[in-house]
Formats: structure tokens, sequence, C-alpha cells
């Protein structure tokens, strides 16, 4: 499966799915029979009922010319399922590496911007807290002088 992202912004997720028996020549490889892999079933092992004998196990010496041509139309048959079968699961193999890829970047960078939250600048921090520090002495020294002037000034009209 992927991810898609649609023009508006949504995102929507995309599946594929391969049966591995469906006793169709659909997107089967093999049949399987009791947990074995059938040989007389699937792509490759496609029976037409009239040559009665797989690709797999197909022998032409005592085949009339009817019989050798329906089995060339079942080899063709099973190499142009084979073929698509290849390059659909080239495709599918294309989008799981772009999903590792993407998903693996996407861990960095998110990696990368935690990394940033929590390792601040020390040297940037430490420099802001003593310019803080020094406002607030100084507030804090101009105000006892305007107290201490104020006393002095009333000290006067006694």
């Amino acid at each position: 499966s992927s991810f898609i992202r649609g023009t508006n912004g949504t995102v929507s997720v995309s599946s594929t799915a391969y049966a591995f028996d469906t006793g169709a020549t659909g997107n089967v490889l093999f049949g399987s029979s009791g947990g074995t892999i059938d040989t007389t079933s699937g792509i490759l092992g496609t029976s037409d009922g009239s040559v009665g004998a797989s690709v797999f196990s197909l022998d032409i010496s005592s085949m009339t010319t009817g019989q050798i041509s329906s089995a060339l139309n079942m080899v063709q048959t099973a190499l142009n399922s084979m073929t698509s079968l290849g390059s659909k699961l080239g495709s599918i193999s294309s989008r799981i590496d772009l999903q590792t890829t993407f998903a693996s970047s996407l861990s960095d960078s998110i990696q990368s911007g935690v990394g940033k939250l929590v390792d601040a600048n020390m040297e940037e921090e430490s420099s802001k807290l003593s310019a803080l520090q020094t406002q607030q002495q100084l507030a804090v020294q101009s105000l006892s002088i305007a107290n201490s002037s104020t006393q002095q000034i009333l000290s006067l009209f006694r």
C-alpha cells in the first residue's frame, strides 16, 4: 500500500492485493493444494484442457500439430501473464522503496527538529540570562537611589 496526496491536500491509502491461489490465471504464479505448490494451476501451471499439461511439465515429443500450437499459445499466454505480473511487482517494489525512503527522511527530519528544540544554543541562552540579570540589578539600584534621594530631601524639611 502507499499514501497518495491529492491536489486538494487530502491523503488516501492505495493498496494492491495478489492472491496465492484463486483457481484462476489472474495474479497467481502457481496454485496451491493442501499447503503445497500445485504446478497445474496458476500462470505457470495453466492447462487449457486439450493439452492437459502445465508449462512446468510440458512434453512435446508425442503431440500433434494442433496440440503443439495449443501448447505454444499456452506458453505465450503464460509469458504475457508473467511479463504483466513482473511489471506490477516492479511497480510495487518501487512504491515500497519510495515509501521506505520517505519514512526514513521524515524520521530524520523529526529527529533533527526535536534535537534542535532540545539542544538550544547554550552560549546564546547564557548571554541572554546575564543581560536580564544585569537589567534587573540596575532597576533595583535605580529604585534604591530614588528612594534614598526622597528620604534625604524629606530630612531637609524637618
